[in-house]
Parts: structure tokens; C-alpha cells; sequence
């Protein structure tokens, strides 16, 4: 197994902490596992998460979303196996799935149905961190010009 070294990124990247460690996590990680599941972008601001979970109920799920990490997880009920299996092939585990959320990312609503768990998302920017117009002053008294950096499809809303 290869070993990358993210310590360059450490020493040129200042301020974005969380985005190193999220890398160096994600690649430490094990990939694909169970339950399988998808990640869906819907627009340029919703997300959906679907898991393959058939055979849990409502009761034996639990989501939390604290901060920016997200954690799906399910406990199975101990029951005992009814019948003489010739071969048992269908997972009967619990299991705990994280999923790291980018700033203003916020969990909007979770269903359960036929057997996928469907969690939508929505990344809300706040007024304050989107683009604005800004005052370039002339050189002459009372001159001033206005740009919108805003993209165009804002600009043509606001005028």
C-alpha cells in the first residue's frame, strides 16, 4: 500500500486546517463498505444522500448532524436466526456512516422508503458571505462608478 505524505500541505496551507485533515482522513479510511450508498447533486445547492439499508425499521436508525460531520448509523435488533439456512447471505449488521458536511451545509429532511434512506441537503450562504456590489470612487469629485460582482444570473434578479 502506498503512504502519501500530506505534510507539504500543512506548511502552504494556512487557515484551512479542516480541509487537510478531512483529506488525510478520507484517504486513511476505508473505502466503499456497508451499507452502499450514493451521493447526489440536484442543483448547484442540494445534495441527497441515499443508503441502501433494506431491513431496518425507522426505530433502529439514528442521524445526527453535529457541527459539520454528519453520522447515519442503524442497530439491528439481536434476534435469533429462525429456520436451517443452506446458505445466509444477507447482511444482518449494524452500522455507522460519517459524512463531512462544507460550511452552511445543513440536513433538510430524512425518509425511509423501500428500503433506501433518502437525506437531502441544502447549502444556505448566509446574506453577509454573498457577493455584493462594490463603490469604485472616480478621481473627480462626486464620480463614482458601481460594479456588480455578483454572477449574472444575480444581477439580472436584482435590477
Amino acid at each position: 500500500m502506498t503512504t502519501l505524505d500530506f505534510s507539504p500541505l500543512f506548511r502552504s496551507m494556512i487557515g484551512f486546517d479542516r480541509l487537510a485533515n478531512s483529506l488525510e482522513t478520507a484517504y486513511r479510511s476505508e473505502p466503499g463498505g456497508y451499507p452502499p450508498y450514493n451521493v447526489e447533486l440536484q442543483d448547484e445547492n442540494r445534495y441527497r444522500i441515499t443508503l441502501a439499508v433494506a431491513g431496518f425499521t425507522d426505530e433502529e436508525l439514528d442521524i445526527e448532524a453535529k457541527e459539520n460531520l454528519l453520522t447515519i448509523s442503524g442497530q439491528r435488533r439481536a434476534t435469533e436466526a429462525q429456520g436451517n439456512f443452506l446458505y445466509h447471505g444477507i447482511a444482518n449488521r449494524s452500522f455507522e456512516r460519517k459524512f463531512q458536511l462544507a460550511d452552511y451545509v445543513k440536513v433538510v429532511e430524512a425518509k425511509l422508503e423501500n428500503g433506501l434512506l433518502h437525506i437531502d441537503l441544502v447549502r444556505e450562504v448566509p446574506e453577509a458571505m454573498k457577493p455584493r456590489r462594490i463603490e469604485i470612487r472616480g478621481a473627480g469629485p462626486g464620480q463614482a462608478i458601481t460594479h456588480d460582482v455578483r454572477e449574472p444570473e444575480q444581477a439580472k434578479a436584482a435590477a
